[in-house]
């Protein structure tokens, strides 16, 4: 029963749309500048990681849907919450990778790799009152080709990236990252394809 619930919500997930050298690091919180492609070009509808629907069928609460998408407009002291919070979940989580075979993407864990990361840091945001459609996950490859995942925060000045390789923040053009796929912005459920700029 739970295989046929997963692939019931994998094909529910398929019908989708969505539609400047910045960094924050210890040294101080600068607010973002803009500058063109700000934001993450979505392309196609694709369907989620499968281990995403394992986690939202286990975590029903974490992958809702804003009742009224919000703006987010990044002040001064939300720049500083954010840092805040990358910062101390890139302390708490000791990285360990699954074991082959073995995806699971949970949060709140002592030990974790890049997925646990992103989902302990989105929960904790979004229990902060940020707006869900604006924590979105990303999946990405690392210059080694390394599959990864990452917390896109997009908020109105462009979209920016928090990756537990590092502390500071940065827009997503200034990553080394080679984008593959992000939820959509409308509905966490649903994914598209990202137009690959590397």
């Amino acid at each position: 029963m739970k295989n046929f619930m997963l692939a019931a919500f994998a094909a529910a997930m398929f019908v989708s749309n969505v539609s400047p050298s910045f960094a924050v690091g210890p040294a101080g919180m600068a607010a973002p500048a803009p500058r063109q492609n700000a934001h993450i070009v979505s392309a196609k509808p694709t369907l989620a990681p499968y281990a995403f629907v394992a986690f939202c069928v286990a975590h029903g609460e974490e992958c809702r849907e804003e009742a009224e998408p919000r703006k987010l407009v990044l002040t001064p002291l939300l720049m500083r919450e954010l840092f805040n919070v990358n910062l101390q979940v890139n302390r708490e989580i000791t990285p360990q990778s699954d074991a082959p075979g073995q995806d699971e993407w949970t949060l709140n864990v002592s030990r974790g790799d890049c997925e646990d990361y992103v989902l302990t840091k989105r929960s904790r945001l979004a229990k902060l009152g940020w707006p869900v459609n604006k924590l979105r996950v990303a999946v990405a490859m690392t210059p080694n080709r390394v599959g990864h995942a990452v917390l896109v925060v997009s908020a109105e000045s462009g979209d920016l990236v928090l990756d537990n390789r590092t502390n500071e923040i940065r827009n997503w053009r200034d990553t080394d990252l080679v984008w593959l796929k992000i939820q959509s912005d409308s509905n966490p459920l649903f994914w598209n394809d990202l137009q690959r700029t590397k």
